[in-house]
């Protein structure tokens, strides 16, 4: 049960407005402001849609000072027949995964303060993840993993891994939708990766994903507002490997 106190952090689920609000404020400093872009949503400082009122917000702070560190939102469903309902089917046609049966949750705007460069940060936001996971008997975690910057060349190499490895399976493979899109499966189909500079390149959030066997989509959306390139993620419960699932409901508790 939450709070999940491990070290020097605490995850808890947000309880009250000025919960959302310090969350929202995180990620208008993440995504917008150290990137030097404009403001979204009804305040300048904060980062809103209509997706926040539906969602479980989980906030990590720093016991002794209280100070968020990280937050990302949660969106249950109860399987493949709600994923209409989900921020990332703005983005991608996801009617073969409307075949999905067992309970999902769509994971969102996942950040870290800036200036706060522990790795226990991430280690106990997946704990909290894991908790909720476990807790609602979800099968299916996914969502959008985004690329810092919207040109595509500069991620090639990270890319190419992805498309070497790591598509969905082609019963769950999202097809287009967005009208600005990077297919770099076909694009890179001749590319060889080098494997040191495609996981030096690969968001941390992204990379968690892949080593607990997680899956992305064979194209890449373009999304110039907050200059960057995303694929659609995947990773289903029951495939995570035995020794990381035991790590992970370590920390969870």
């Amino acid at each position: 049960m939450f709070p999940l106190k491990r070290g020097r952090f605490v995850a808890r689920l947000a309880d009250a407005p000025a919960d959302l609000q310090a969350a929202q404020a995180l990620r208008h400093l993440t995504f917008r402001a150290m990137r030097g872009l404009g403001d979204i949503g009804t305040d300048e400082s904060l980062d809103t849609d209509s997706f926040d009122a539906a969602c479980q917000h989980m906030l990590v702070e720093e016991t002794r000072t209280g100070v968020l560190v990280c937050c990302f939102r949660l969106l249950p469903l109860q399987g493949g027949a709600e994923i209409g309902r989900s921020y990332s089917a703005q983005y991608y046609d996801l009617d073969r995964l409307a075949a999905f049966t067992g309970p999902m949750m769509e994971l969102g705007r996942f950040c870290i303060h800036p200036d706060w460069k522990d790795h226990d940060i991430l280690r106990v936001a997946w704990g909290a993840m894991t908790q909720l996971v476990d807790e609602q008997g979800v099968e299916l975690l996914f969502g959008c993993s985004s690329f810092d910057g919207a040109v595509a060349s500069a991620h090639a190499e990270a890319l190419a891994m992805l498309k070497d490895g790591h598509l969905a399976p082609k019963r769950w493979l999202p097809r287009v939708k967005a009208p600005n899109v990077f297919r770099f499966a076909r694009a890179l189909r001749g590319r060889k990766p080098d494997m040191k500079r495609a996981m030096l390149g690969m968001p941390p959030l992204l990379r968690t994903y892949l080593l607990m066997g997680g899956w992305v989509s064979d194209h890449a959306v373009v999304d110039r507002d907050l200059n960057t390139l995303h694929v659609f993620t995947g990773l289903e419960i029951s495939a995570i490997p035995p020794a990381r699932a035991r790590a992970l409901r370590a920390v969870a508790g």
